[in-house]
């Protein structure tokens, strides 16, 4: 199996909203937090000067991930970034398109200067916690804790850079 990773172009936008949803209603409810951020992707991330990256295997978009200006400013002097709306294509999950999506994530966080990558996501996610912790990842507690747009989310990691 070989995927390729590569940045978003429109013509992956069904996909992407697909790949998304399809997770988040497997196991929560899709949230209005959700549906605007989706909906109008080239405005709440490409518009804010994010960056969407998918996993193309076959022709066929099969993992995404995208990471933009955070939705709060801790206002601690870093440029911080975040990581949304990861998925694998459910049948695909366990054979590495997560983990290639979240390294080219970093990477481009990288190239876009960040300082630190936070993300959230929920405790029952067990593999996606996983993997962010072997991608250097660190769990966040007490004060560290942002508000989150999401009720589903009760988890929160960075990375530092």
């Amino acid at each position: 199996m070989t995927v390729t990773i590569r940045p978003y172009t429109a013509a992956d936008k069904q996909a992407y909203i697909a790949l998304n949803l399809d997770w988040i209603e497997e196991s929560f409810t899709v949230e209005s937090s959700d549906r605007d951020q989706l909906e109008a992707l080239e405005t709440t991330i490409l518009g804010t000067g994010g960056q969407i990256i998918v996993a193309e295997l076959d022709g066929d978009i099969v993992g995404t991930g995208a990471i933009l200006p955070p939705h709060h400013d801790p206002q601690d002097g870093r440029k911080w970034l975040e990581i949304v709306k990861m998925a694998a294509q459910k049948n695909l999950r366990g054979q590495g398109i997560g983990h290639a999506v979240l390294e080219a994530l970093i990477v481009e966080g990288r190239a876009m200067a960040a300082d630190a990558i936070w993300l959230e996501t929920n405790n029952d996610l067990k593999a996606a916690i996983r993997l962010y912790e072997r991608c250097g990842f660190r769990h966040l507690f007490g004060d560290e804790l942002w508000p989150t747009p999401y009720a589903r989310c009760n988890v929160q990691m960075v990375l530092e850079l």
